[in-house]
């Protein structure tokens, strides 16, 4: 299976190498921000670098949607997997209408609410995973994340 991986950097990308041991082992391309931590940590992977900031940067959405474009044709993966943030947005959505599976993973920090980048791509996603049980009352259709998860 052939995964590719989605995030800002920060906590999105921390999230990410927390549940190594599912996508380890898999052929996988990662989607992320090209910083210090990024770059040294991805050594060893394929690795596109995205376009930051996302928020409220209509520019680097459009350039963000083009990348998108490139590299979902390009690579064709299974399974699509975020921790978000913005980023996420137009690789999801379009990984979805080209027939890849569409994975979302809230953020630890997101009790009460989804995130704006979770509640935008919702309508695309096969599973959304939040932390918390509060917030999976709010959003029915979401599965609680599973306690080895948050251990990894």
């Amino acid at each position: 299976m052939k995964i590719m991986l989605i995030c800002s950097a920060g906590g999105h990308f921390q999230s990410m190498l927390e549940i190594h041991s599912f996508w380890e082992t898999h052929e996988r391309v990662w989607v992320t921000f090209p910083t210090a931590t990024t770059k040294a940590a991805l050594e060893e992977e394929k690795v596109y670098w995205a376009w930051s900031p996302t928020n409220r940067n209509l520019h680097n959405l459009l350039r963000n949607f083009f990348l998108a474009c490139k590299v979902l044709f390009q690579e064709r993966p299974n399974l699509v997997i975020s921790t978000g943030a913005g980023v996420a947005v137009p690789f999801l959505i379009l990984a979805k209408i080209l027939g890849s599976q569409t994975v979302f993973i809230e953020l630890f920090t997101r009790v009460e609410q989804l995130s704006l980048s979770a509640r935008l791509v919702l309508p695309f996603l096969d599973a959304l995973y939040v932390h918390w049980p509060q917030l999976q009352v709010c959003y029915p259709r979401a599965e609680l994340i599973p306690s080895y998860l948050k251990s990894s």
